[in-house]
């Protein structure tokens, strides 16, 4: 099967960077009726149409059942798990962002635009759960809510991101020996090799430390988490598809610290260069990193990503 929580990743960044504008001036404060038409009629044509595609291409082809739950815990060392967690958190940013460029009121705002991730994935549990192969997972949902609780929860105690949740990916060699399952080229490999993926929670330091002038307002500190390994969802087999046998390889969780920087704290009065740093915040940004692994491991890495 492949990665529908991946391919959701893929697909936003994909749709961000092909706008001719993107939503990020927040300046407007005044209701504009064209703008919230072209906020809303964006949100519903995306929604209706990955919705429509994602029918096209994993469900119709597969059996349809009765509305059913599956635990689906311990596939892939719960990587998947962080990736319904970003992706909520990201179209929350994404949904709230644009609702505040239309004029639309803080909390509404927050509330609503905030909330479009966890709408959105939720629908897709509803349809995993009409299908044999797939069911509705528990803790699927508690990551769905887990993402727009961390972007909405702020919003309104803070008025700001203290905490941003961030993604970042390497190619891993894996990919030879499964391309059936982990991608068989580079794009397929970013939304479908879960040896590769990073998912961070990137911490402001000036927002905790509000008093030290000497820290700059953009430097961040960041905890990463990410596994290694995987030939398999919950466990390696032992042969790839052509019969080859593959050798012994150790899955293992890998916990990451790192710096980070929060490029919206960036100054600028360029409004491309703020939509340009919003979309980046999206990404950790690579620097020195130190990786602590289930195999005892202490490892020191010059630039990670």
């Amino acid at each position: 099967m492949k990665n529908k929580l991946s391919f959701f990743i893929l697909l936003i960044f994909f749709s961000i960077f092909a706008k001719g504008q993107s939503p990020v001036d927040t300046s407007q404060r005044e209701f504009s009726k064209l703008k919230f038409g072209i906020t809303a009629g964006g949100g519903a044509l995306f929604y209706a149409g990955t919705l429509t595609g994602l029918y096209s291409v994993w469900y119709q082809d597969n059996h349809r059942t009765s509305f059913h739950w599956t635990n689906d815990n311990d596939g892939w060392m719960q990587i998947d798990k962080f990736g319904h967690a970003y992706t909520c958190y990201l179209f929350g940013k994404l949904g709230m962002q644009s609702m505040k460029w239309s004029g639309v009121s803080r909390n509404k705002s927050i509330l609503y635009g905030g909330s479009f991730g966890f709408l959105f994935m939720t629908s897709v549990e509803i349809l995993d759960a009409h299908y044999l192969e797939w069911g509705a997972s528990p803790m699927d949902m508690v990551a769905n809510a887990s993402g727009g609780l961390l972007l909405i929860g702020q919003e309104l105690a803070f008025k700001k991101q203290i905490v941003t949740y961030k993604f970042s990916f390497h190619p891993t060699e894996l990919q030879n020996y499964r391309p059936d399952i982990l991608g068989e080229g580079p794009t397929e490999q970013l939304v479908e090799d879960y040896n590769g993926q990073t998912f961070w929670l990137s911490l402001n330091l000036r927002s905790v430390f509000r008093h030290q002038k000497f820290l700059p307002k953009w430097l961040n500190i960041a905890g990463g988490y990410g596994a290694y390994g995987m030939l398999g969802g919950t466990s390696n087999t032992k042969y790839d598809i052509d019969g080859n046998l593959l050798p012994p390889i150790d899955r293992y969780r890998s916990y990451y610290l790192s710096f980070d920087l929060d490029l919206e704290k960036i100054q600028t009065n360029s409004e491309f260069l703020k939509s340009v740093f919003f979309f980046l915040n999206l990404i950790k940004f690579p620097l020195p990193t130190v990786e602590f692994n289930e195999l005892g491991q202490t490892k020191f890495h010059a630039l990670f990503f």
